[in-house]
């Protein structure tokens, strides 16, 4: 069962969707990261415009290296830029920033969904690593209690991936808002930032989709293995 697992195949979908996403994540921000944006800001210079046009005063912008590790940490209240939108005024970087201020707007508003996921996240990092640890080891000794801790754990990192989603979309929809209304973002600047974030958007739910298959695989590997018993 180990070496040879015909569940495997369920995934095959799910991988397929994380490659096309990835590439379309990655044409289109280079296609948009080469398009200066007329609104003239930068970045971090956008980051401050709207976290003060939200009345937002506590949330600080810092750069970080690397290429699209851009992400807002609730815990510190900081808005980190990677490296390829902190100083670039690109319409693709321009749009990847608005997006994490709508998620700071999002905490600002006590918005239940990503409260409850960052609840969830602590527990959901710990499900992820090692339910299949406590699920393999719970077969291989006949340990039924041990296998379904593993795909309870495993369960809660899915509900993390589904409570995502929500809150993805609402950040997107937020930033679009945002670039529109508080610095008159032109349409035709807006279309490249829509395609920028559906794409990354749909990173998420090629994750999600992962996760759930990954769930359903456990559920048939336990149900051959109760058969066997």
């Amino acid at each position: 069962m180990f070496f040879y697992d015909p569940t495997f195949i369920i995934l095959v979908p799910a991988l397929l969707l994380a490659i096309w996403a990835q590439i379309k994540v990655s044409a289109a921000f280079s296609e948009y990261s080469k398009i200066r944006s007329l609104t003239g800001f930068t970045g971090s210079q956008l980051a401050m415009r709207l976290l003060d046009g939200a009345g937002i005063y506590d949330v600080r912008v810092e750069s970080m290296p690397g290429h699209l590790t851009d992400h807002y940490d609730p815990r510190t209240k900081v808005v980190r830029l990677s490296s390829s939108t902190y100083a670039s005024p690109s319409v693709a970087a321009l749009g990847v920033v608005a997006h994490e201020i709508g998620h700071a707007i999002q905490h600002a508003e006590k918005n239940p969904a990503l409260a409850f996921r960052n609840l969830l996240a602590p527990v959901a990092n710990l499900g992820s690593s090692l339910a299949w640890i406590f699920f393999i080891i719970g077969l291989l000794f006949a340990l039924p209690a041990l296998w379904q801790f593993g795909i309870v754990l495993f369960g809660l990192a899915v509900l993390f991936s589904l409570i995502t989603l929500p809150v993805e979309y609402d950040a997107s929809k937020k930033a679009l808002k945002l670039l529109r209304e508080n610095i008159m973002m032109s349409e035709e600047e807006l279309k490249g930032v829509r395609k920028v974030l559906n794409a990354a958007a749909l990173t998420y739910v090629a994750a999600t989709a992962m996760a759930v298959l990954q769930l359903l695989r456990m559920l048939l590997i336990a149900g051959a293995f109760g058969r066997r018993d």
